[in-house]
This record gives structure tokens, C-alpha cells and sequence, in this order.
């Protein structure tokens, strides 16, 4: 029995046009960023704050090909900080890996204004704890773990690149169709009720 552990780490920071709403009252609805970073076709929404996402086909040592699905919460605070956490994970593909594969993903992206400037910034951490296949018992450690991480941190640019241009074409359309006063009036009730 092999276990083996792969990391990875993405920091983002994002400048932010802001629109006539800011963009902490869009980061208050959680499904915003979840149709963000990911594809809505790959993503069913669970509950107010947990979906299902299927990511892309992962090809590793070009010996195993499989499918995490993996179940997120998302939520965020009154400030607009967007925090994300995974809580559970599904392989599709190898039953093996599926049984012997634990991935824990979490991540936080939090609107900062500095002279008049708002920056989205963030991080997310992403961790795969798996128990090897025998077929790949004899590769050297240090290969299977480069492998790994470089897999898991093309997981987070993705999703980076996602947020750097979905994300903020997403805010500035709903801004522009949103009536502002609607928004304070339901934020109103949100905090009153």
C-alpha cells in the first residue's frame, strides 16, 4: 500500500471596474461565483449554498484516466467574501482510485478597496490524498508527487482564469440590468428580517 499526496496553491488578484451596484452585493449570491468557476453544463445546484461539479477528465502518468466530481459549499458574508469548501468527491472512471481518493479543496475571495480601487483577492488550496494503484507502486515518489501537483495546480489556474474573466463579465452584466434600489431594499430585508 502506497499513499501518496499532492498540493497545490493559486493567489489571485483581480482589479474590478466597479458598476453602479458594487461588486460585494453580487458576491452575495453564492451561485454567481459557483457558474463562475465552473461550466453551469458540468454543475447542478444542490441547495442554496452546495453544488455538484463535474471537473475535466484527468489523464495521470498516462496510465489512468478518471472524472472527480466533487459536491461544494459556497457561501458568503455580509462584507461579500466568497468562501468555498468541498465536501465530499466522487471518481468517476476507476473504482479503485474512487474507494482510495480523498480531495479537499478551499477557497476565499474577498473584495479590498484601496485609493478608490476594488481588488478581488483570493486563494484557494487544493489537496489530494490518494493510495496508489500497485501498478504504480515501483514509479519514484518525486515523479508521481511532480505529476500530481502540476495536475492539481492546471485545477487552479483554470479556475483562475475563469474568475479573471467570467467572474467580472458576469458582475458588470448583472449591474448594468439590476435596478440598485432593489438591491438596497432586499439587502434591507436580508439584514432586518
Amino acid at each position: 500500500m502506497k499513499n501518496v499526496i499532492f498540493t497545490a496553491s493559486e493567489t489571485v488578484a483581480i482589479p474590478v471596474e466597479e458598476e453602479s451596484i458594487p461588486i460585494q452585493h453580487y458576491l452575495r449570491q453564492p451561485q454567481r461565483l459557483a457558474s463562475a468557476i465552473a461550466d453551469p453544463k458540468l454543475m447542478k445546484q444542490l441547495s442554496d449554498t452546495r453544488y455538484r461539479v463535474k471537473m475535466r477528465e484527468i489523464n495521470f502518468m498516462d496510465t489512468y484516466h478518471f472524472q472527480p466530481t466533487v459536491n461544494l459549499k459556497i457561501w458568503s458574508g455580509a462584507d461579500g467574501t466568497v468562501k468555498l469548501k468541498s465536501e465530499a468527491c466522487e471518481i468517476k472512471g476507476s473504482e479503485y482510485i474512487n474507494k482510495r481518493f480523498k480531495l479537499q479543496v478551499q477557497g476565499q475571495l474577498t473584495p479590498v478597496t484601496r485609493d478608490n480601487q476594488t481588488v478581488l483577492e483570493g486563494q484557494a488550496d487544493l489537496k489530494v490524498k490518494v493510495e496508489l494503484p500497485p501498478l504504480l507502486w515501483l514509479t519514484p515518489q518525486h515523479l508521481l508527487e511532480m505529476t500530481g501537483n502540476r495536475i492539481l495546480k492546471s485545477v487552479l489556474q483554470r479556475i483562475k482564469q475563469r474568475l479573471k474573466t467570467q467572474l467580472l463579465t458576469d458582475y458588470q452584466a448583472w449591474a448594468r440590468q439590476t435596478d440598485p434600489e432593489a438591491v438596497e431594499a432586499q439587502l434591507g430585508n436580508v439584514y432586518t428580517g
